[in-house]
């Protein structure tokens, strides 16, 4: 985030983050929306008013680990995945998602859309000399436990910051899954809704502290708090349709 000093947790050399997730209803959504944007900054990345479009396509092994984890609730469990933003290739993110219970890490690596293309073959041969810790552990990931791409995530996000407390607020919206390609680049992939209530997605990072002023916006909605995995919901709509 621009001009904002994190201070989270660190665990070795991981810096872990508060992570708060709720379904929040349409008839809340914009009234909470006008009140964050009192006292939040929106996201400089953001290209309209409804914040940008972001398309992930989430990897697992062949046991699924990644998704029974999460419905188990194991405590510590990491996912990883390809982020593009506004279906663009310019910027194409290898990620690693790291949950430790409450707490989370996000790191990433850059790939090229050549790259991209190698990985979604199956061609990770590439990677093995990489010296990024993300990617190597990727390319571990695919040839001891098989990883292969499962599912892709597709949403627009509104996003707003609060720098005292490093505080990251998002309305994830529109949430659709694949039904016919693992590409995200794809322009003729099918996407079904995944969510079929009036709602959406919305989650609060931040590092030690939760400023009073957020704490006090969010203190109607502690009974709407949920474990929730995208990925698990898109895997579970797309079994629907096919199941891989």
């Amino acid at each position: 985030m621009k001009g904002i000093q994190s201070t989270g947790i660190q665990l070795g050399n991981k810096r872990l983050r508060h992570e708060l997730k709720y379904y929040l209803r349409l008839s809340h959504y914009e009234p909470l929306r006008q009140k964050l944007r009192l006292i939040a900054t929106p996201d400089p990345y953001s290209v309209s008013e409804e914040g940008y479009h972001i398309r992930s396509l989430y990897f697992d092994d062949f046991h699924d680990t990644a998704l029974y984890e999460k419905n188990y609730g194991v405590f510590q469990r990491k996912k990883y995945r390809i982020r593009i933003y506004n279906k663009s290739d310019a910027v194409i993110k290898m990620e690693r998602k790291s949950k430790f219970g409450g707490y989370i890490c996000k790191e990433s690596a850059s790939i090229t859309r050549d790259e991209y293309e190698l990985i979604l073959a199956g061609d990770v041969e590439f990677l093995r000399e990489t010296e990024s810790a993300v990617l190597r552990d990727f390319y571990l990931s695919c040839k001891n436990h098989l990883f292969r791409p499962r599912v892709i995530t597709d949403y627009v996000r509104e996003a707003y910051l609060v720098r005292e407390g490093n505080v990251r607020i998002t309305f994830d919206k529109y949430l659709k899954a694949n039904v016919n390609s693992l590409d995200i680049f794809d322009e003729n992939i099918m996407m079904v809704r995944a969510i079929h209530q009036p709602m959406m997605i919305m989650e609060v990072k931040y590092d030690q502290f939760l400023p009073f002023n957020i704490r006090h916006l969010l203190q109607n909605l502690s009974n709407q708090r949920s474990a929730i995995s995208k990925y698990v919901i898109c895997r579970e709509e797309t079994k629907k349709y096919y199941n891989l």
